[in-house]
């Protein structure tokens, strides 16, 4: 039986390449879903039954292919393929979607604006782009408006669609409409923004090439395989089809194999749509100039004499009935409406009164028959709480934070519920940068998540199919990490000491503590209160790579699948008591291997300020700190680590840095130390950052042994202070802070979670707390035998005092009656029947 994306290019086929179908649409469906049932054998012995049956045969044995490689391009033309070989009838595919996502977002200050341009893009992306496929839907209608795309409707269906998420959408079509199809995606974020970027672009394609790629026009001539083989080493083919690492003949010869089946596939098709779009956006025109042009995108005039909106962005339109009486211009207008549409607030008249009149479209009733299915679960309980809720979202968009609702108002994640909100309290979004800095003392962070691998993993990917389903699992597994982790760490908090106009009347009232600005693909961005960031960020990690883990096709390679911790983690337990002379020497080392859960992860960017910190430079610097971790994650999975990084900063005032935090690092937190001999100068790194998963939960537990072991503060920054002035100064004045410590429990709780585990001496069974010696890596080194004998002059010492210090506020330790109370509640959980 067909799969559905195979279903679509059968109706690709049927379509040819008229903009008119050659068969009656009714009898089309009908004779092509009673054909896809059964593969053969149609229902009415007819012309019409008879080439809709030769279609769906030719579609079927390209399904069927499945590991099948030719050696040579002649050998597709036996009989079993000729079909394939001979049908030349090209099959639409086009590829679009938003660019420039975080201008349009972050150009607003205010957390309504920002939240409502975050929705309107993705209400473009994960709904309307979709209901192009769908009947009877709004975008559809809006599809056959005259002024629009009239008879580009009824050439679509879902099945087309192979991926939806993330921002952009990648579709076959029938080749008619490529072009169609293309302007209409353009046109529908033009039209709901106004000011947003977009780009779409289109090409058709041979039935054969959805499996082996680019083809030429006389198929015969096509380079394949044994022209590959003579060629592979030249610099533009090595570019093409990937670097040949291997060392053996067998693991080249296997390589080269690889390489090129990989190339030369639907991902070759793709490549192509990808450097067309890229084209596009650069402003380039079309080649055959049968589209209108991208180089004069949607400006907005200004005018230094004319007032601008609040964004001071653009000419303003009206002064709105809202506190303080803003001004806005339609875009901004847009905005504030949507956001206040997403975290339900009604007070919207203003936006009438002031003559604008677009309207974004509201949720689908459907979604409210699937909150009455699971009104008939078991878990009534739970649901009815929900319910309420769910329910006033009728009439406002579906938010983020109403989709969090959703996830755990599923039975199976009820005990993740209760635990959130164990008192099934009615909740409220938060309405302003100030009402999240209200759950923790003004702080707030802003996290930046991104996968890490994709492209590698997506030049594997061979058939539409797969790219399916990989975009789905992404999507999945980056949605339930995040509302996993938000459920585990977060609790409803209650306003309290408000005093703006804006939010006084808020106080009393109890709203999630985060904010979902957008989820795509494998991207994230939340605003969560300071005190739980870096757990969060930690926890949406790992919950990543564990639901990928559960799923097929994500499994790492045999040769990646453990990892050498001892090279990749500088906090380790296991390696504490150890007594190691050097890593490069092999009879004293002891490698610790630790598993790969998936091949696929995300690095992280943490952003730690202050709830009036600018946005738009908040946001800047997580984007660079989100560069540095992904730098980081790139540079280990040379030594087969393939999990999560984290970078982080904690930024307590705002001209802390000026622009460029890696400049800021380098310039001001690396000092080399001369020494009193002749020898070369000891380099010390005052930061330790960016971090992996397990280094940040390491991390955050010797934050807490600290504070356990009631180090006294002002010591904390005291000893900060004397990391400048060389290792030695900083040992010795760290020791000697140390031995005042009141109890031998306390030095025994620093020892076990912070001097051991991190700064362990590589030659002998001590440790250079507050320092980690790191040698640096000799692999590059073009005389190894010369950097393996100076490899005492290469060590780096780094710290993780200084950032200790940074984020000592922003974690805390149960108390003892915390802890108390917290045993009594498992131990009732355990036991429900017994009193306590």
């Amino acid at each position: 039986m067909l799969e559905k994306i195979y279903k679509g290019i059968a109706w690709c086929l049927a379509w040819g390449n008229e903009k008119e179908l050659k068969f009656d649409i009714p009898t089309f469906e009908k004779l092509s879903n009673s054909t896809l049932e059964k593969m053969s054998h149609p229902t009415e012995e007819n012309e019409i039954a008879e080439k809709l049956e030769n279609i769906i045969n030719k579609v079927q044995k390209l399904q069927d292919i499945d590991n099948y490689f030719p050696e040579k391009i002649t050998d597709l033309k036996n009989e079993k393929y000729k079909e394939l070989w001979d049908e030349e009838t090209p099959i639409g595919l086009v590829y679009g979607g938003a660019t420039k996502i975080k201008q349009y977002v972050f150009e607003a200050a205010k957390l309504t604006d920002i939240r409502g341009a975050s929705a309107i893009l993705d209400k473009i992306n994960l709904v309307d782009l979709k209901e192009f496929f769908q009947p009877d839907t709004k975008s559809r209608k809006w599809l056959d408006e005259e002024r629009n795309f009239p008879g580009l409707s009824q050439a679509l269906i879902h099945e087309l669609i192979i991926y939806s998420t993330g921002g952009n959408i990648l579709a076959f079509c029938p080749a008619a409409f490529v072009d169609d199809l293309a302007n209409a995606i353009e046109k529908r974020y033009t039209e709901e923004t106004l000011t947003a970027n977009s780009c779409a672009v289109g090409s058709t394609f041979r039935l054969l090439e959805i499996r082996f790629g680019l083809l030429r026009e006389n198929i015969v001539n096509t380079p394949w395989l044994d022209w590959y083989l003579e060629n592979c080493r030249d610099k533009l083919v090595e570019s093409y089809f990937g670097l040949i690492k291997g060392k053996t003949k067998e693991e080249v010869e296997k390589e080269i194999r690889e390489n090129f089946q990989n190339r030369k596939s639907f991902n070759e098709l793709t490549s192509k749509l990808a450097t067309l779009f890229n084209q596009r956006r650069n402003g380039n025109d079309d080649v055959n100039n049968n589209r209108p042009s991208r180089r004069y995108p949607p400006m907005f005039e200004t005018h230094p004499y004319m007032r601008r909106d609040e964004g001071d962005r653009r000419i303003a339109v009206a002064q709105v009935d809202l506190p303080n009486n803003p001004y806005y211009s339609e875009v901004l207008a847009r905005k504030h409406l949507v956001g206040q549409k997403t975290k339900r607030d009604s007070r919207q008249s203003w936006y009438e009164k002031a003559g604008f009149t677009w309207q974004p479209d509201t949720a689908n009733d459907l979604y409210f028959l699937v909150i009455s299915k699971l009104l008939n679960e078991q878990y009534f309980r739970l649901l009815k709480f929900y319910f309420f809720i769910l329910v006033q979202e009728r009439q406002y968009l579906k938010s983020w934070g109403t989709k969090f609702e959703e996830f755990l108002a599923e039975p199976k994640n009820q005990e993740l519920a209760k635990k959130y909100n164990p008192k099934y309290r009615r909740l409220q979004t938060a309405r302003s940068l100030r009402e999240l800095g209200n759950v923790y003392k003004g702080f707030i962070a802003y996290i930046y998540a991104d996968g890490n691998n994709m492209g590698g993993y997506i030049q594997k990917i061979k058939t539409p199919e797969k790219y399916k389903k990989f975009s789905q699992d992404i999507f999945d597994a980056t949605e339930k990490s995040v509302y996993f982790a938000l459920a585990e760490h977060l609790h409803p908090h209650q306003l309290k000491n408000l005093t703006d106009p804006d939010n006084e009347n808020r106080n009393e009232h109890w709203i999630h503590p985060f904010e979902i600005l957008a989820i795509g693909g494998d991207d994230v961005m939340l605003i969560v209160p300071a005190n739980k960031a870096l757990e969060i960020a930690k926890t949406i990690g790992e919950k990543f790579e564990e639901i990928l883990a559960e799923k097929t096709g994500y499994e790492p390679a045999n040769s990646e699948s453990t990892y050498d911790a001892k090279k990749i983690h500088r906090y380790l337990k296991e390696a504490a008591n150890e007594n190691e002379l050097s890593l490069s020497d092999s009879t004293k080392y002891t490698p610790i291997y630790y598993e790969n859960k998936s091949s696929l992860s995300m690095s992280t960017g943490v952003l730690i300020t202050a709830e009036n910190t600018p946005v738009y430079y908040a946001q800047n610097l997580t984007d660079q700190l989100l560069k540095s971790a992904k730098k980081r994650a790139k540079k280990l999975k040379e030594k087969n680590y393939l999990g999560g990084t984290i970078d982080f900063l904690s930024l307590k005032s705002v001209t802390m840095v000026s622009s460029n935090i890696q400049e800021f690092r380098e310039q001001g937190l690396i000092k080399e130390i001369e020494g009193k001999l002749k020898t070369k100068p000891t380099k010390l790194k005052l930061y330790a950052a960016p971090y992996t998963l397990h280094e940040i939960g390491g991390l955050i537990e010797s934050v807490k042994a600290l504070k356990e072991s009631k180090f006294p503060r002002s010591q904390i920054y005291q000893t900060r202070s004397f990391l400048e002035k060389g290792k030695k100064t900083a040992i010795l004045n760290y020791r000697y802070f140390r031995c005042r410590l009141q109890t031998p429990e306390n030095k025994r709780v620093l020892e076990e979670k912070f001097e051991q585990p991190w700064c362990a001496a590589k030659t002998n069974n001590g440790n250079l707390a507050p320092w980690i010696s790191q040698v640096e890596d000799q692999e590059n080194s073009e005389d190894k035998k010369e950097k393996k004998s100076e490899a005492k002059e290469e060590t780096t010492y780094e710290t993780i005092w200084r950032e200790i210090v940074d984020i000592y506020d922003f974690i805390e330790v149960e108390t003892e009656t915390e802890k108390k109370n917290n045993l009594v509640c498992w131990v009732q959980e355990q036991n429900p029947t017994k009193p306590y």
